[in-house]
């Protein structure tokens, strides 16, 4: 034994118009992919920068707003201890709202932004000296009006109040004393503008350094969006120079990302159109050739035929009728071949090939007076199309026989060798010229002709192309010069789901396998 070597969908559009596509997508429609990828890149780069920067913008306010009031709930504490402390200048509590007042407005030393200020009856009396201050609320008469309408009962709580000066983050405190009708208010405020001024300027500055962000990424995008595209323009270009004539153009392809397996598929579909229509094209000039012939002998015959003469007409008739099947068969292996490129040509199915060789040796045994032998069996199961390897294995069966002398031993069998199925066919026939084992798998193409009168040279190329639709091969080897005579076909064909047990040897295994 030689050694293992859909359907498609149209869109109706007929009811859609104009009016009814948003501007926008309109606009879109318009676009290269390029531009659109670009698009989309860049708005979704500035929504990012947008949402990150708003979103950090608003923690820091918060924390601004949270860092001011703070310090306002400090300087509530701070004037509550003093209230409930000692007058320092009669070391007695306090006695008066306006003692009161001086000593917390004393005691309070403004911050940067910050300034505090003591009404006494809505009039401003209290204020730090000017050297320490960084605002003077006093100089502010809308914010002084306004705290002068505050009532002697309001709650101490931080309020935010906005003025043609500025916007204050303020609290304001009621104060009073046990026997003194006067009513005061301690007020400290920060000029939340002013704080949040310089958080504005740093988020001004993100803003610029974002948009440059958007700018480089829009240049490098439009690069790299044209290059991951070079793929799909390659393909545009190459269907274009595509005609009906000349289905060579392949697309060249070197990346490995999805658009470049897009290249591939359609280089693959290529590949299978420039086929299809090959094997198209074949078919009508084998058509062409090979029915010209028995049209014509059938022809001459009629043209000549003696209608007086029974003889005569039974003869031409019988001559027709051998035509015509000749024809047939001639036409039914051309269909076989020209179905061998669609992909439902092979329907695989889980195969037992101890069981299969077994039936085509019983099939076998009809083809004619030989001693037919089964030399090897493979008892496991295979994927394959059971009915094809059939007919194909049945065509090297015959042809063994047509070239082999009657009661002369033809063997088959099937073995695994690694990951690959091998059936075969010995046969001790004159074997087949070296010049010739290459040819014989061609179409039309008669080897030892002088022996064989009648035959359109398709048997071969159909157990070829079975065989290669099981992504396979069949090659022509010859025994050793010690074995004998003859010639082995082989099938080569891959063992997919390789299942159950090994390949044993039955009856006459042949000495040289």
């Amino acid at each position: 034994m030689p050694r293992s070597p859909r359907t498609g969908a149209r869109a109706d559009l007929a009811g859609a118009t104009t009016g009814s596509i948003p501007a926008y997508q309109r606009t879109l429609a318009h676009l290269t992919v390029r531009a659109r990828l670009l698009t989309a890149v860049v708005v979704l780069s500035a929504l990012t920068v947008l949402g990150a920067g708003g979103t950090a913008f608003a923690l820091q306010s918060g924390q601004t707003d949270e860092r001011i009031d703070n310090s306002l709930s400090r300087a509530v504490a701070a004037l509550r201890t003093v209230q409930a402390g000692k007058d320092p200048a009669t070391d007695r509590p306090f006695e008066d709202v306006n003692s009161v007042l001086f000593q917390g407005v004393r005691n309070r030393v403004p911050g940067e932004n910050e300034g505090v200020v003591a009404l006494l009856d809505g009039r401003a009396t209290w204020s730090p000296a000017v050297e320490t201050r960084a605002v003077r609320l006093e100089d502010d008469p809308e914010l002084i009006a306004l705290l002068a309408e505050v009532p002697a009962d309001a709650p101490a709580v931080a309020r935010t109040v906005t003025t043609s000066t500025t916007q204050y983050r303020l609290i304001a405190v009621p104060v009073q004393v046990s026997g003194d009708l006067r009513t005061g208010m301690f007020v400290v405020a920060f000029d939340r503008a002013a704080e949040m001024s310089s958080l504005r300027s740093t988020y001004y500055t993100y803003s610029a350094v974002g948009l440059g962000a958007l700018a480089g990424i829009a240049i490098v995008a439009w690069f790299v969006v044209g290059r991951l595209l070079r793929p799909v323009r390659l393909l545009r270009d190459t269907t274009r120079r595509i005609t009906e004539s000349d289905l060579s153009e392949r697309i060249t392809v070197t990346g490995k990302d999805d658009l470049s397996n897009l290249a591939r598929t359609v280089n693959a579909m290529l590949d299978r159109l420039e086929r299809a229509f090959g094997s198209q094209r074949e078919l009508l000039d084998d058509v062409g050739h090979e029915l010209r012939t028995p049209l014509t002998i059938v022809r001459g015959h009629l043209e000549l035929v003696d209608a007086d003469d029974p003889d005569d007409v039974r003869a031409t008739q019988a001559l027709a009728l051998d035509e015509l099947d000749r024809m047939q068969r001639l036409v039914d292996d051309l269909m076989t071949l020209a179905t061998a490129e669609r992909p439902d040509f092979v329907r695989s199915a889980p195969t037992d090939v101890g069981r299969l060789t077994d039936d085509v040796h019983e099939k076998a045994r009809g083809l004619g007076d030989r001693h037919w032998v089964v030399a090897a069996r493979a008892d496991v199961t295979v994927q394959l199309d059971a009915q094809r390897i059939t007919q194909a294995w049945l065509q090297l069966l015959a042809n063994a026989c047509r070239y082999s002398a009657p009661r002369s031993t033809v063997r088959l069998g099937s073995e695994v060798s690694g990951d690959r199925l091998l059936l075969w066919v010995r046969d001790e026939g004159p074997g087949v010229p070296a010049e010739e084992a290459e040819r014989i798998f061609e179409r039309f193409h008669r080897g030892r002709a002088d022996r064989v009168p009648h035959g359109a040279g398709l048997g071969l190329p159909i157990v070829a192309a079975i065989a290669h639709a099981h992504r396979g091969r069949v090659f022509v080897e010859h025994p050793p010069a010690n074995v004998g005579p003859g010639v082995v076909f082989v099938l080569d064909l891959p063992a997919v789901d390789l299942m159950d047990g090994e390949p044993r040897p039955v009856t006459e295994l042949v000495e040289y396998l």
